[in-house]
Protein backbone atom coordinates (compact mmCIF):
# COMPACT_ATOMS: atom_id res chain seq x y z
CA UNK A 1 0.00 0.00 0.00
CA UNK A 2 1.43 3.35 -1.07
CA UNK A 3 1.80 5.98 1.68
CA UNK A 4 -0.49 8.98 1.50
CA UNK A 5 1.02 12.16 0.09
CA UNK A 6 1.95 14.62 2.80
CA UNK A 7 -0.87 17.04 1.88
CA UNK A 8 -3.49 14.26 1.89
CA UNK A 9 -2.23 12.92 5.21
CA UNK A 10 -2.40 16.38 6.71
CA UNK A 11 -5.99 16.80 5.52
CA UNK A 12 -6.96 13.41 6.96
CA UNK A 13 -5.32 14.26 10.28
CA UNK A 14 -7.10 17.62 10.40
CA UNK A 15 -10.43 15.91 9.66
CA UNK A 16 -9.91 13.30 12.38
CA UNK A 17 -8.78 15.99 14.84
CA UNK A 18 -11.89 18.05 14.09
CA UNK A 19 -14.18 15.09 14.73
CA UNK A 20 -12.31 14.17 17.91
CA UNK A 21 -12.43 17.78 19.14
CA UNK A 22 -16.20 17.86 18.75
CA UNK A 23 -16.78 14.41 20.23
CA UNK A 24 -14.59 15.07 23.27
CA UNK A 25 -16.27 18.35 24.14
CA UNK A 26 -16.44 19.30 26.94
CA UNK A 27 -13.08 17.96 28.07
CA UNK A 28 -12.66 20.04 31.24
CA UNK A 29 -14.39 22.56 33.52
CA UNK A 30 -16.96 24.84 31.91
CA UNK A 31 -16.89 28.41 33.21
CA UNK A 32 -20.06 30.49 33.16
CA UNK A 33 -19.34 34.20 33.53
CA UNK A 34 -22.18 36.16 35.12
CA UNK A 35 -21.59 39.87 34.43
CA UNK A 36 -23.41 41.04 37.58
CA UNK A 37 -23.02 40.59 41.33
CA UNK A 38 -24.10 37.36 42.99
CA UNK A 39 -27.79 36.99 43.77
CA UNK A 40 -29.24 38.53 40.62
CA UNK A 41 -31.59 36.67 38.30
CA UNK A 42 -28.91 35.63 35.81
CA UNK A 43 -26.65 34.51 38.67
CA UNK A 44 -29.41 32.25 40.00
CA UNK A 45 -30.23 30.87 36.56
CA UNK A 46 -26.56 30.26 35.74
CA UNK A 47 -26.14 28.16 38.88
CA UNK A 48 -29.29 26.12 38.28
CA UNK A 49 -28.53 25.46 34.61
CA UNK A 50 -24.83 24.94 35.37
CA UNK A 51 -25.65 22.14 37.79
CA UNK A 52 -27.78 20.44 35.13
CA UNK A 53 -24.99 20.78 32.57
CA UNK A 54 -22.57 19.22 35.07
CA UNK A 55 -24.89 16.22 35.41
CA UNK A 56 -25.28 15.83 31.65
CA UNK A 57 -21.67 16.43 30.58
CA UNK A 58 -19.87 14.85 33.54
CA UNK A 59 -17.58 17.87 33.81
CA UNK A 60 -17.42 20.53 36.54
CA UNK A 61 -19.28 23.79 35.88
CA UNK A 62 -18.25 26.89 37.81
CA UNK A 63 -20.04 30.24 37.94
CA UNK A 64 -17.83 33.30 38.04
CA UNK A 65 -19.36 36.69 38.91
CA UNK A 66 -17.58 39.49 37.06
CA UNK A 67 -19.69 42.62 37.54
CA UNK A 68 -18.77 46.01 36.16
CA UNK A 69 -19.50 48.55 33.42
CA UNK A 70 -23.14 47.44 33.05
CA UNK A 71 -22.19 43.89 32.02
CA UNK A 72 -19.42 45.02 29.65
CA UNK A 73 -16.56 43.79 31.87
CA UNK A 74 -17.86 40.22 31.83
CA UNK A 75 -18.61 40.54 28.12
CA UNK A 76 -15.02 41.57 27.35
CA UNK A 77 -13.67 38.64 29.37
CA UNK A 78 -15.91 36.25 27.47
CA UNK A 79 -15.05 37.74 24.07
CA UNK A 80 -11.33 37.32 24.81
CA UNK A 81 -11.57 33.80 26.24
CA UNK A 82 -10.22 30.82 24.25
CA UNK A 83 -12.89 29.92 21.66
CA UNK A 84 -13.18 26.29 22.74
CA UNK A 85 -16.66 26.31 24.28
CA UNK A 86 -15.44 26.07 27.86
CA UNK A 87 -16.26 29.72 28.64
CA UNK A 88 -19.85 30.96 28.45
CA UNK A 89 -21.63 34.07 29.66
CA UNK A 90 -25.20 34.54 30.87
CA UNK A 91 -26.21 38.20 30.42
CA UNK A 92 -29.61 39.90 30.44
CA UNK A 93 -31.20 42.45 28.10
CA UNK A 94 -28.95 45.07 29.70
CA UNK A 95 -26.12 43.62 27.60
CA UNK A 96 -27.78 44.97 24.44
CA UNK A 97 -28.63 48.36 25.92
CA UNK A 98 -25.11 48.76 27.32
CA UNK A 99 -23.57 47.96 23.94
CA UNK A 100 -25.93 50.47 22.33
CA UNK A 101 -24.88 53.35 24.56
CA UNK A 102 -21.12 52.90 24.04
CA UNK A 103 -19.48 54.27 20.94
CA UNK A 104 -16.24 52.40 21.71
CA UNK A 105 -15.74 48.96 23.20
CA UNK A 106 -12.59 46.82 23.52
CA UNK A 107 -14.39 44.04 21.64
CA UNK A 108 -16.87 43.76 18.77
CA UNK A 109 -20.22 42.60 20.21
CA UNK A 110 -21.37 41.41 16.78
CA UNK A 111 -18.40 39.22 15.88
CA UNK A 112 -16.44 38.52 19.07
CA UNK A 113 -19.47 36.94 20.77
CA UNK A 114 -21.99 34.44 19.46
CA UNK A 115 -25.32 33.14 20.68
CA UNK A 116 -25.54 29.71 22.28
CA UNK A 117 -29.11 29.50 23.55
CA UNK A 118 -31.86 31.74 24.79
CA UNK A 119 -33.08 30.98 28.31
CA UNK A 120 -36.20 33.01 28.94
CA UNK A 121 -38.12 36.22 28.51
CA UNK A 122 -40.32 38.27 30.80
CA UNK A 123 -41.97 41.68 31.04
CA UNK A 124 -41.15 44.84 32.85
CA UNK A 125 -44.03 46.23 34.89
CA UNK A 126 -45.11 49.84 34.62
CA UNK A 127 -45.62 50.82 38.26
CA UNK A 128 -46.61 54.09 39.90
CA UNK A 129 -46.73 55.35 43.48
CA UNK A 130 -50.26 54.95 44.94
CA UNK A 131 -50.58 58.72 45.27
CA UNK A 132 -50.37 59.15 41.49
CA UNK A 133 -53.96 59.57 40.25
CA UNK A 134 -53.74 57.09 37.36
CA UNK A 135 -54.94 53.51 36.98
CA UNK A 136 -54.02 52.82 33.38
CA UNK A 137 -51.61 53.91 30.67
CA UNK A 138 -54.02 56.33 29.01
CA UNK A 139 -54.46 58.19 32.29
CA UNK A 140 -50.69 58.23 32.78
CA UNK A 141 -50.20 59.75 29.33
CA UNK A 142 -52.88 62.36 30.00
CA UNK A 143 -51.31 63.30 33.33
CA UNK A 144 -47.81 63.58 31.87
CA UNK A 145 -49.07 65.75 29.01
CA UNK A 146 -50.76 68.08 31.46
CA UNK A 147 -47.47 68.44 33.38
CA UNK A 148 -44.66 68.46 30.79
CA UNK A 149 -41.30 67.75 32.39
CA UNK A 150 -42.78 67.33 35.86
CA UNK A 151 -43.41 63.57 35.84
CA UNK A 152 -40.16 61.79 36.63
CA UNK A 153 -39.19 58.13 36.38
CA UNK A 154 -36.48 56.15 38.12
CA UNK A 155 -34.04 53.86 36.33
CA UNK A 156 -31.16 51.51 37.09
CA UNK A 157 -28.73 54.04 35.63
CA UNK A 158 -28.01 55.87 32.37
CA UNK A 159 -28.20 53.52 29.41
CA UNK A 160 -29.79 50.70 31.41
CA UNK A 161 -32.48 48.65 29.71
CA UNK A 162 -35.04 50.25 32.03
CA UNK A 163 -33.86 53.71 30.99
CA UNK A 164 -34.12 52.92 27.28
CA UNK A 165 -37.48 51.13 27.60
CA UNK A 166 -38.96 54.19 29.32
CA UNK A 167 -37.45 56.54 26.75
CA UNK A 168 -39.08 54.55 23.95
CA UNK A 169 -42.40 54.91 25.77
CA UNK A 170 -41.84 58.68 26.08
CA UNK A 171 -40.92 58.98 22.41
CA UNK A 172 -43.86 56.86 21.28
CA UNK A 173 -46.31 59.03 23.23
CA UNK A 174 -44.50 62.36 22.72
CA UNK A 175 -44.14 62.84 26.46
CA UNK A 176 -41.59 64.97 28.29
CA UNK A 177 -40.57 62.75 31.22
CA UNK A 178 -37.77 63.50 33.66
CA UNK A 179 -35.10 60.82 34.12
CA UNK A 180 -33.72 60.12 37.61
CA UNK A 181 -30.94 57.51 37.39
CA UNK A 182 -29.99 55.32 40.36
CA UNK A 183 -27.06 52.96 40.80
CA UNK A 184 -29.22 49.88 40.21
CA UNK A 185 -32.82 48.71 40.06
CA UNK A 186 -33.24 48.20 43.82
CA UNK A 187 -32.74 51.86 44.85
CA UNK A 188 -34.97 52.96 41.96
CA UNK A 189 -37.78 50.81 43.36
CA UNK A 190 -37.11 52.08 46.89
CA UNK A 191 -37.31 55.67 45.63
CA UNK A 192 -40.60 55.01 43.90
CA UNK A 193 -42.07 53.39 47.01
CA UNK A 194 -40.93 56.43 49.01
CA UNK A 195 -42.57 58.77 46.52
CA UNK A 196 -39.30 60.39 45.43
CA UNK A 197 -40.23 59.54 41.85
CA UNK A 198 -43.79 58.66 40.77
CA UNK A 199 -43.02 56.15 38.01
CA UNK A 200 -40.78 53.20 37.27
CA UNK A 201 -40.49 50.48 34.64
CA UNK A 202 -39.05 47.44 36.43
CA UNK A 203 -38.77 43.65 36.26
CA UNK A 204 -41.46 41.66 38.04
CA UNK A 205 -39.32 40.18 40.83
CA UNK A 206 -38.03 43.66 41.67
CA UNK A 207 -41.45 45.25 42.20
CA UNK A 208 -44.00 42.50 42.70
CA UNK A 209 -43.75 42.37 46.49
CA UNK A 210 -44.35 46.12 46.62
CA UNK A 211 -47.33 45.78 44.28
CA UNK A 212 -48.86 42.99 46.38
CA UNK A 213 -48.46 45.10 49.52
CA UNK A 214 -50.10 48.11 47.81
CA UNK A 215 -46.95 50.20 48.06
CA UNK A 216 -46.91 50.46 44.27
CA UNK A 217 -49.64 50.17 41.64
CA UNK A 218 -48.90 48.16 38.48
CA UNK A 219 -50.80 49.43 35.44
CA UNK A 220 -49.29 47.56 32.45
CA UNK A 221 -46.63 45.19 31.15
CA UNK A 222 -44.10 46.10 28.48
CA UNK A 223 -44.06 42.88 26.45
CA UNK A 224 -45.90 42.42 23.16
CA UNK A 225 -48.36 40.02 24.75
CA UNK A 226 -49.82 39.75 28.25
CA UNK A 227 -47.85 37.88 30.85
CA UNK A 228 -49.36 34.63 32.17
CA UNK A 229 -48.14 35.70 35.62
CA UNK A 230 -50.23 38.90 35.61
CA UNK A 231 -52.90 38.19 32.97
CA UNK A 232 -55.15 41.03 34.10
CA UNK A 233 -52.53 43.65 33.28
CA UNK A 234 -52.75 44.94 29.70
CA UNK A 235 -49.72 45.50 27.52
CA UNK A 236 -48.67 49.08 26.81
CA UNK A 237 -49.58 48.43 23.17
CA UNK A 238 -53.09 47.33 24.16
CA UNK A 239 -53.43 50.36 26.40
CA UNK A 240 -52.98 52.82 23.56
CA UNK A 241 -49.36 52.78 22.33
CA UNK A 242 -49.41 50.55 19.22
CA UNK A 243 -46.19 48.70 18.46
CA UNK A 244 -44.56 49.31 21.83
CA UNK A 245 -42.59 46.33 23.14
CA UNK A 246 -39.66 45.86 25.50
CA UNK A 247 -38.69 42.81 27.49
CA UNK A 248 -36.23 41.37 29.94
CA UNK A 249 -34.39 38.37 28.53
CA UNK A 250 -31.65 35.95 29.50
CA UNK A 251 -29.41 33.85 27.29
CA UNK A 252 -25.99 32.26 26.85
CA UNK A 253 -23.22 33.78 24.75
CA UNK A 254 -19.78 32.37 23.89
CA UNK A 255 -16.62 33.64 22.18
CA UNK A 256 -17.31 34.24 18.51
CA UNK A 257 -15.12 31.52 16.98
CA UNK A 258 -16.25 28.53 19.02
CA UNK A 259 -16.60 25.32 17.02
CA UNK A 260 -20.17 25.14 15.68
CA UNK A 261 -20.55 21.49 16.73
CA UNK A 262 -19.76 22.45 20.31
CA UNK A 263 -22.26 25.32 20.15
CA UNK A 264 -24.89 22.92 18.81
CA UNK A 265 -24.20 20.45 21.63
CA UNK A 266 -24.59 23.17 24.24
CA UNK A 267 -27.74 24.46 22.57
CA UNK A 268 -29.34 21.00 22.56
CA UNK A 269 -28.61 20.36 26.23
CA UNK A 270 -29.67 23.82 27.43
CA UNK A 271 -32.94 23.59 25.49
CA UNK A 272 -33.64 20.20 27.11
CA UNK A 273 -32.96 21.67 30.55
CA UNK A 274 -35.35 24.57 29.91
CA UNK A 275 -38.22 22.11 29.36
CA UNK A 276 -37.81 20.51 32.79
CA UNK A 277 -40.57 21.37 35.26
CA UNK A 278 -38.20 22.59 37.97
CA UNK A 279 -36.54 24.90 35.45
CA UNK A 280 -39.91 26.33 34.42
CA UNK A 281 -40.65 27.01 38.09
CA UNK A 282 -37.28 28.70 38.56
CA UNK A 283 -37.94 30.97 35.60
CA UNK A 284 -41.46 31.66 36.82
CA UNK A 285 -39.95 32.98 40.06
CA UNK A 286 -38.24 35.58 37.87
CA UNK A 287 -41.50 36.40 36.09
CA UNK A 288 -40.23 34.70 32.96
CA UNK A 289 -41.12 31.92 30.57
CA UNK A 290 -38.57 29.55 29.00
CA UNK A 291 -37.73 30.16 25.35
CA UNK A 292 -35.99 27.55 23.21
CA UNK A 293 -34.39 28.49 19.92
CA UNK A 294 -31.39 27.61 17.81
CA UNK A 295 -28.03 29.23 18.45
CA UNK A 296 -28.30 31.04 15.12
CA UNK A 297 -31.74 32.39 15.97
CA UNK A 298 -30.53 33.65 19.34
CA UNK A 299 -27.51 35.32 17.73
CA UNK A 300 -29.83 37.08 15.30
CA UNK A 301 -32.12 38.09 18.17
CA UNK A 302 -29.25 39.66 20.13
CA UNK A 303 -28.05 41.53 17.06
CA UNK A 304 -31.56 42.85 16.43
CA UNK A 305 -31.80 44.02 20.05
CA UNK A 306 -28.50 45.89 19.73
CA UNK A 307 -29.67 47.54 16.50
CA UNK A 308 -33.01 48.46 18.07
CA UNK A 309 -31.45 50.14 21.10
CA UNK A 310 -28.74 51.84 19.05
CA UNK A 311 -31.50 53.51 17.06
CA UNK A 312 -33.16 54.67 20.28
CA UNK A 313 -29.86 55.96 21.68
CA UNK A 314 -29.22 57.99 18.54
CA UNK A 315 -32.73 59.40 18.30
CA UNK A 316 -32.92 60.30 22.01
CA UNK A 317 -29.27 61.41 22.30
CA UNK A 318 -28.59 59.02 25.20
CA UNK A 319 -25.20 58.17 26.63
CA UNK A 320 -24.05 55.78 29.34
CA UNK A 321 -22.72 58.60 31.52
Amino acid sequence: MRPLPVAAAACLLASVSSVTWSQEYPSRTIRIIVPVVAGGSNDVLARVIGERLRERFGQPVVVENRPGASQMLGSELTANAPPDGHTLMLPTATFASSVATRSKLPFDPLTDLTGVAMVGVGPFLVAVHPSVPVRNVKELIALARSKPGQIQYGSAGPGSIIHLATEVFAASTQLDLGHVPYKSGAPAVTATVAGEVPLVFMSMPSVWAQVKNNRLRAIAVTTGKRSPFVPDLPTIAEAGVPGYEASQWWGFLAPGKVNRDNIAKLNTEINRILLLEDMKKRLAAEGAEPVTMTAEAFTNFVHSEIAKWRKVVKERNISSS
